[in-house]
């Protein structure tokens, strides 16, 4: 079967409409009538059911379509990948991040950019909110979040920063004046909850359900924003853990940010989609292996 043949096939058990695969390929509809017949000729038997109104896959129809897209796949991924080596890497690199986290990075893009004087990077912001929707989606190529992801789909690279953490309490709260607290100090009050369709694991290392000892760490109210988190602590609702750089770049009326000594340091990853890194990425990804982490406030 040529690989035209399996396009025009694939692309029918999309559509499922002859006329539209005709012109989504740029061919005649003879053209993949054609080639339908002639691939059910050589399976022996056939692969959708036409009717005057409707054109369906049949068992058989699917069980190819199946077999054959991730092979098509890979194989349009290895064209373009050499396709663009050939011409040198270009293009831009859609990187994802959480707000001032991405200006902590910026000697990885420099140095990437003057690598490859072809490439630009763009940053986009998500929230911890909806953390891997825009990189399934194919939105992003990459994204920088805390570890860990145990994601099926994604792809752990490597570490390009960590920190300490700290708490954020109202003004006035007990804990407001201390020069440190403890992760047990966190037993019995309330924090800030997250989406519950997020991942437990993700969202507990950064928001913990119960202290060391295991004392319970109750949960409310719901956040899906980082300025959201600040406003709730303000008007006394709850405390909320956060990233150690919180202190160089944002404050809140009524909101005091206390170091927590005992925390675990948090690490942001890179993460990409299995099969999805183009060359580009694969030379940013590089290029961030070989400056390696960095701890916040530190030199490189």
């Amino acid at each position: 079967m040529e690989l035209r043949d399996i396009e025009i096939f694939l692309t029918l058990a999309e559509e499922l409409h002859f006329g539209r695969t005709a012109q989504r390929l740029h061919v005649s509809q003879a053209r993949v009538s054609q080639a339908i017949k002639a691939q059910e000729r050589r399976i022996g038997a056939a692969l959708f059911d036409r009717t005057s109104r409707a054109v369906r896959l049949t068992a058989v129809g699917k069980q190819l379509r199946d077999d054959l897209r991730p092979g098509y796949d890979a194989i349009q991924r290895g064209l373009a990948a050499a396709s663009e080596s050939a011409r040198g890497v270009s293009g831009t690199v859609r990187l994802g991040v959480m707000g001032a986290v991405g200006h902590e990075i910026r000697d990885i893009i420099d140095l990437f950019r003057s690598r490859h004087p072809g490439c630009e990077v763009a940053l986009r912001e998500i929230h911890f909110s909806d953390p891997f929707a825009a990189l399934r989606a194919g939105e992003l190529d990459l994204a920088l979040l805390w570890r860990p992801v145990r994601e099926p789909d994604l792809v752990e690279g490597p570490v390009l920063l960590t920190e300490g953490r700290v708490l954020a309490v109202w003004t006035g709260h007990e804990l407001a004046n201390r020069a440190s607290v403890s992760m047990e100090d966190f037993g019995g009050l309330v924090f800030v909850d997250f989406d519950p369709n997020l991942p437990d694991y993700w969202v507990e290392a950064m928001v913990p359900v119960k202290t060391p000892s295991g004392r319970p760490i109750p949960r409310a109210p719901l956040v899906t924003t980082f300025h959201e988190i600040l406003t709730q602590v303000a008007a006394g609702k709850c405390l909320s853990p956060l990233n150690e750089h919180v202190l160089q770049y944002y404050s809140h009326p009524g909101v005091v940010f206390v170091p927590v000594h005992d925390a675990p340091v948090t690490e942001w990853v890179l993460l990409w989609r299995k099969g999805g890194a183009s060359p580009r990425v694969q030379r940013f990804v590089e290029t961030a292996a070989q400056l390696g982490p960095r701890a916040f406030g530190k030199p490189r």
